[in-house]
């Protein structure tokens, strides 16, 4: 999703920033990038928005927005490598309720405690708002390459008080085993200026005897954040941290810049505390999710103009904003549109999506001194995948996973791997 205030003319600026950008940019070092598969957009899917989930075996799994047999609703996969090379199997196809099961998956799929993927739709159900649902594999071990999961439908939205529209962000576990996420629309509408159809919800799914009950334990309001796009991250308490791409106390466009949140379990219910709001002086539209370091400082990004990566520090209980790596500093360069990822080392690694190029996937390495040095990792061309929107996966051998929305053999976009 591209809003019209992310689509400017600078072609001037765009040379200028690609001159200086040959000073600081650190090139990759024996990075090899494989294409693992080309989309068709057909029966294996089309236009994944999501990046991938990988199990303890090294398969991968995932979500595309389009294809599948069902009036292109989407559908979730799995690639497998057998034999040296990289196998897809579809394990499910939405639509085939007739969209009561789900339509247009843009988050990413999670493994639960119980081995089942979750993930969510943001369209379809009986409503077409958008559903949560649980992905189950089959009982007995598969003997064929494809082999269908069961899908069990935990919630459908309504697009009212209960949300609607959950967009990028992947779903989250906590420690009990309930589920966290965000919607981009629904709730308390009425509560002040909003972007479409009410500010969002952030949502826990709670199961008991076999049936989930969502609670809202949060409604946007405009002035306390609009349009969420992302997931929420947990800290060890079970405090809820996360990000609204507008709304808030500053004015960027024709908009207010985002914000970041905290929402702390009261005894009585949740309680919302801001801990930035975004200006045009700092970047705006943080469409991505927070990502913790060991030392519990959050780390996320702005999409829009400046394209920053931001490190939120804990301090007294309170939180201060520092700028961690300015990306582009024109309009021609969007930041990660999900959540970064950060490894054992505490570097972060990340996806851009470019209006003159097509995308890059980065590496942010630490020093000393609290600055960070940007690596570029891949530069995209398009016949090997064009905007990058998910977030990267990485594994256990430090192989970096990942997909673009779009380009390719067949344009549909490609499941990607980096290997150092």
């Amino acid at each position: 999703m591209f809003r019209k205030s992310q689509c400017k003319d600078a072609p001037a600026a765009s040379v200028l920033w690609l001159a200086l950008m040959v000073l600081v940019i650190v090139p990759a070092q024996a990075q090899t990038y494989h294409i693992l598969h080309s989309f068709t957009g057909g029966a294996d899917g089309g236009y994944a928005q999501a990046g991938v989930t990988i199990d303890r075996a090294g398969n991968l799994y995932g979500t595309t927005a389009s294809g599948g047999p069902y009036q292109y609703n989407g559908t979730v996969y799995e690639l497998k490598l057998r034999n040296g090379n990289w196998t897809l199997s579809t394990l499910y196809n939405f639509g085939s309720g007739g969209n009561n099961d789900g339509a247009v998956p843009y988050a990413g799929v999670v493994f639960g405690p119980d081995g089942n993927l979750y993930g969510t739709t943001s369209g379809g159900g009986s409503t077409g708002n958008g559903t949560v649902f649980k992905l189950s594999p089959p009982a007995r071990a598969c003997q064929n390459v494809s082999c269908s999961w069961t899908e069990t439908i935990l919630h459908q939205f309504m697009g009212g008080g209960d949300g609607a529209t959950p967009y990028y962000g992947n779903l989250t576990f906590d420690a009990a085993g309930n589920l966290y996420g965000q919607t981009s629309a629904g709730g308390a509408s009425n509560l002040g200026p909003c972007h479409r159809g009410g500010c969002g919800t952030v949502f826990e799914l709670s199961p008991s005897n076999g049936s989930w009950t969502e609670t809202i334990i949060h409604a946007f309001g405009g002035n306390d954040g609009d349009f969420p796009l992302s997931g929420v991250t947990l800290d060890q308490a079970g405090n809820v941290y996360g990000t609204t791409s507008l709304g808030g106390q500053n004015m960027c466009h024709n908009s207010a810049c985002g914000t970041v949140y905290e929402l702390t379990h009261t005894g009585s219910g949740w309680a919302e505390t801001f801990l930035y709001n975004f200006s045009l002086a700092d970047g705006d539209t943080p469409d991505g999710g927070l990502t913790f370091d060991a030392s519990g400082n959050l780390y996320g990004t702005t999409s829009n103009d400046e394209a920053t990566v931001f490190k939120l520090t804990p301090s007294g209980g309170s939180w201060s904003y520092s700028l961690a790596y300015n990306i582009g500093g024109t309009d021609d360069q969007y930041g990660p549109r999900d959540t970064l990822v950060m490894d054992a080392a505490g570097n972060l690694y990340g996806t851009t999506v470019e209006q003159y190029a097509v995308g890059t996937v980065f590496k942010l390495t630490p020093a000393g001194d609290g600055s960070w040095t940007y690596t570029l990792l891949h530069a995209f061309l398009g016949d090997d995948g064009e905007f990058p929107v998910g977030s990267v996966a990485i594994d256990a051998n430090g192989n970096l996973y990942g997909t673009t929305s779009a380009g390719g053999l067949y344009g549909n976009g490609v499941v990607w791997e980096i290997t150092p």
